[in-house]
Order: C-alpha cells, then structure tokens, then sequence
C-alpha cells in the first residue's frame, strides 16, 4: 500500500509540538527554533498500520515521527533464521533514519505498528540546517542520549526476571507512545503485539506471556488486540526496579 501525502495539512498546520513525550527531539526544541523547521515548508506524510518507511539504501531521508509508532529491526550479523535481531519502539517526537546523516546507504527495517504520520526531510539538508542551527542540533544530540540511556535500562537488563523486563519496556512505552485513555486513570499504547513485546526482550513468547498475565491478574494491565491498556504506570516502575 502506498503511503498517502496530505496535501492539506503542511508541518506548519501541526500543533502540539510542546506536547511531545519528555526527552524526545521534538519536545527538546525550543519554540525558535521549531519556528525554523515550519519556515521550511515540510509537509507530512501518513503511513497505514503495518507498512514500512522506506528507511532504506536508496532512501535519502530523515524521518520526524509526529504521531504513530513504529517498530525497528536491525540484523548485527546478518538476516537469517536464528540469528539475532535488534528490536527498538519509537514513538512521537522521535527523529528515525538518523544514521543516514552520517552514513547515505544506511538501512533499518522499520514497520508502522499503528497509522503513523512522519515528516521526512532531506538527510543533506537536515545537515546543512543542522550546521547553521547548532541550537537543533544540541537537541537532536541530547534527545539521542536520551533515547539510548533509556534503551539501556529497558532493553539491555538480561539479568532480570521477564516480569521485570515485560513491566519496564511497557513503562518505557507508556511513557513514549502512550495516549490518555477515556479514563483519566488510564494510559493507551496502540501497536506493539505480546510477539513485538518478546522480540525487543529477546524473550520466548510464552514467558512473555505469562508476565503479562501476572500484571493483568493484578489489574495493572488489560491486554487487547495490539493495544494495551495501563492503569497503573507507577506498579510497572516499581516491578521493574524490583520493589
């Protein structure tokens, strides 16, 4: 399916941008400079559950994430059956592709988990904007700080129990793709499946299954097709710091 330009709604129709979750690029802008990146008439693009961004090696863009999230898949030693994959949720205000500013060729796999709106922008002007504005690229450089100490403490703690690592990585979520539910009590994470859970983990599917039974067993979660639905963000932060 192809991807469906919105030809009425320009980057500078977008509003919210303070809105965006803590640490990520968007929200670490300050409003002169976001005013920069609306001056350069970019325009969003909107991508259907389950297709890809054409993060790929004849792709030439960078990819500002306004809503939606998306699911990253890089293969260290090569595609194959039982060789390990790199999984990484990104969510809004979330700058993807961001090895091609260095890198041209560079490729992830990169597949929408919801509908998902992305503002692409030329990796060689983004660079050039990136050199004339050294107050973007300050927040460019600290949002992925900030995005690679958080995958450390959610991805990279194999020494923990699963429910401990199921119970940080959808903190982790709730925090960087969640939505109000209708409740106020509740937080929404559309997209990630109980199989995309375990990818990330490098869990078997069934051990990821049975934490997330224990967490709706205790009403912290509800479980639904590709959607989760938490009541009780604090419980999960504390489980995974194993209190």
């Amino acid at each position: 399916m192809a991807s469906t330009l919105e030809t009425a709604r320009s980057i500078d129709l977008l509003l919210g941008r303070e809105n965006k979750p803590e640490g990520s690029f968007l929200q670490r802008l300050s409003a002169a400079e976001w005013h920069v990146l609306l001056e350069a008439k970019l325009r969003s693009r909107t991508y259907a559950r389950d297709e890809r961004l054409p993060v790929g090696p004849d792709d030439r863009n960078v990819y500002i994430i306004w809503e939606g999230v998306v699911r990253q898949d890089r293969f260290p030693l090569g595609e194959g059956e039982n060789l390990p994959t790199v999984t990484r949720f990104r969510g809004g205000g979330q700058l993807v592709g961001e090895a091609k500013l260095i890198t041209p060729r560079s490729a992830v796999l990169t597949k929408c988990l919801t509908r998902t709106v992305v503002i692409p922008c030329r990796a060689r002007h983004f660079n050039v904007l990136l050199r004339r504005r050294p107050e973007i690229q300050l927040a460019l450089l600290r949002s992925l700080e900030d995005r690679s100490r958080s995958d450390e403490l959610v991805y990279t703690m194999v020494t923990r129990s699963p429910l401990q690592r199921v119970s940080g990585l959808l903190a982790h979520l709730a925090d960087t793709a969640g939505v109000a539910g209708p409740r106020t009590d509740s937080t929404n994470i559309a997209g990630p499946s109980q199989k995309d859970i375990a990818s990330a983990l490098q869990l078997a599917t069934s051990t990821t299954e049975s934490a997330i039974r224990t967490l709706r067993y205790h009403g912290i979660i509800e479980a639904r097709y590709r959607q989760f639905v938490i009541h009780d963000v604090d419980a999960l932060r504390h489980l995974a710091a194993g209190r």
